[in-house]
């Protein structure tokens, strides 16, 4: 599965934004799993977006977002398929700048 926005479609902006109040809380503003629930220990085990041996793809995190996986739940009924993507582009951007 690939995205179907085109460069010209992708806005980091919006995906930043999005993902900040989706994503960040667990996963961390930077995508290293330090989000404010694991910093205060309610959630353990998130992952940083660069961790050795994840294959992290645009369709697997759409997947994530869209069905969600082990204790995150799916996203489906709060982002639409085009917000979804922008935050799939933004995570990709996220783990482009940690490797």
């Amino acid at each position: 599965m690939i995205s179907p926005l085109d460069l010209t479609q992708v806005n980091l902006t919006k995906g930043k934004e999005l993902y900040n109040i989706y994503c960040g809380i667990c996963h961390g503003t930077k995508g290293n799993g330090q989000g404010f629930l694991v910093k205060r220990e309610k959630i353990l085990g998130i992952p940083s977006f660069d961790d050795i041996g994840r294959a992290i793809t645009e369709g697997g995190i759409y997947h994530t977002i869209y069905y969600g996986k082990n204790a995150m739940g799916s996203y489906a009924n709060q982002l639409n398929e085009e917000e979804r993507w922008q935050v799939v582009s933004y995570v990709l951007n996220l783990k482009a700048d940690l490797e």
